[in-house]
């Protein structure tokens, strides 16, 4: 009889998903160093520019949700540089939305969303990330999510963590877009199984 040493065993399991140990840490290198790349590019931003680009997402979001009254949407609360939609989510609570933030609950599990607004009370959660003080969690019918990066195939390279893939995993009837700057297209980021593509990319223009 064979033992787990035997090459017909040598694959590592993620996420419930058998993967060969090789493939696994070269695209982890490859995802790695785009994200120190593409991290830098931001950095290179000035506030001023990025301040164009957070609104000039804001107006795409405009254009390509439309009438959102009543919708629940998932946004997010920047940090790294991201697009800054906090002024736009303001905005969609006065036309009827309702806004949610993600809440990471535990770690290497799918978020909740919470509701927020612009006067609610905050605190600090996982990662150093604010979120709502008060836990209202609702099912979003728009996920709204930052990226670093994105392929022709529309998957995100994202922060790292997994966690929108994990959550989206549950969420297959919500609409997701995924929002970034014009520097982050790339050929692929090699999605692995796990991987969910986004439905709809808005990047800011150069």
């Amino acid at each position: 009889m064979e033992d787990d040493s035997s090459p017909c065993f040598a694959h590592t399991l993620v996420d419930g998903q058998v993967i060969d140990p090789q493939t696994l840490h070269d695209v982890r290198v490859f995802r790695k160093s785009n994200r120190t790349r593409l991290y830098e590019l931001r950095k290179k931003q000035s506030l001023e520019t990025r301040e164009k680009a957070s609104t000039n997402i804001a107006a795409k979001l405009d254009d390509a949700l439309g009438d959102i009254a009543e919708k629940t949407i998932a946004a997010y609360w920047p940090i790294r540089g991201e697009l800054d939609l906090r002024p736009w989510m303001t905005k969609a609570i006065a036309k009827g939305a309702r806004i949610a933030l993600p809440v990471v609950i535990k770690k290497d599990q799918p978020v909740d969303f919470h509701l927020w607004t612009p006067d609610c009370a905050m605190k600090i959660g996982k990662w150093q990330i604010p979120v709502p003080a008060e836990a209202k969690a609702v099912s979003p019918d728009i996920i709204i999510i930052p990226l670093l990066g994105v392929d022709k195939e529309q998957y995100r390279l994202g922060n790292g963590g997994g966690y929108y893939d994990r959550t989206l995993v549950g969420l297959s009837s919500a609409k997701t877009i995924g929002i970034g700057q014009s520097f982050a297209r790339m050929d692929t980021i090699y999605p692995m199984p796990w991987d969910i593509p986004m439905q709809q990319i808005l990047l800011a223009d150069a």
